[in-house]
């Protein structure tokens, strides 16, 4: 399920280096639908802005499918930032779950490059251990991740997802170690064509309760994206996510794209 979650919080909408601090503002609007088999379970709807200087996006997953009639289950997520010289700095990410009848709002305030977490209600344990402020500290949140991705790619000259991507969802701290798979073509309901392909391990750090840390076998298989130019190459898109964890895999595919 960790995979799943970074996968769909990789809310995907990435900008090149050299698109940072855009002459012209971009707006994103995409539809993904996730599956296990031939079986629909999930669906991401996304909206971006990413500006002259700064970005702003928000994300809406929900169960849908067959897992719906077994689970009741949302998030909403949302993430402002800048985009600087330096690459795109996050000034406050938060999301909200929803299980059931039971409902969890977290929000992460960065000062200084340092992730300050709250959340409502309480968790029990931030972990066994916790993230210090050392782990905290230079992070990027589960969305800015993309657009450093994004940075790794055009600061290679087009070759993808190279380096290691430390990242803090508020309360568990993680690394995305990133791996080149060359490029293959995709083609999804809402696109076709030649796509970057790049492997993410995840590599967990502190913030995970005992029962929380996952399994080797739940870690040796990557996260695989496919990423494609958008907006005439100014921007990247990942328009296809999978990974083998849990029963049958789980695929993320686009389904809808709207640029304006």
């Amino acid at each position: 399920m960790k995979f799943l979650q970074i996968a769909l919080f990789l809310w995907l909408a990435t900008s090149p280096a050299h698109a940072l601090n855009r002459e012209t503002p971009l707006s994103i609007n995409a539809d993904y639908s996730a599956s296990v088999l031939v079986f629909r379970v999930g669906r991401v709807a996304l909206e971006a802005e990413l500006g002259h200087a700064d970005y702003a996006a928000q994300a809406h997953i929900e169960a849908a499918g067959l897992a719906a009639l077994f689970t009741d289950f949302s998030i909403e997520s949302g993430v402002a930032g800048r985009l600087t010289g330096a690459g795109p700095r996050p000034t406050h990410y938060g999301h909200t779950e929803r299980t059931g009848s039971k409902t969890r709002i977290i929000n992460v305030d960065f000062e200084n490059g340092i992730a300050r977490p709250t959340a409502v209600p309480e968790f029990s344990s931030w972990g066994e251990p916790p993230a210090s402020e050392a782990d905290r500290t230079g992070v990027a949140d589960p969305m800015t991740a993309t657009l450093l991705l994004s940075e790794m790619v055009a600061a290679s000259g087009g070759a993808p997802c190279e380096g290691s991507l430390p990242v803090f969802d508020g309360k568990q701290r993680y690394d995305l170690v990133l791996r080149s798979g060359g490029t293959e073509w995709v083609r999804t309901r809402g696109w076709r064509g030649e796509a970057l392909v790049c492997d993410a391990f995840y590599q967990p750090v502190s913030g995970y309760d005992a029962e929380d840390w996952p399994e080797p076998g739940e870690t040796r298989h990557p996260l695989r994206l496919w990423i494609a130019p958008i907006a005439d190459g100014t921007a990247f898109l990942p328009v296809r996510l999978h990974t083998r964890a849990g029963f049958g895999g789980v695929t993320v595919e686009l389904r809808r794209l709207e640029l304006h």
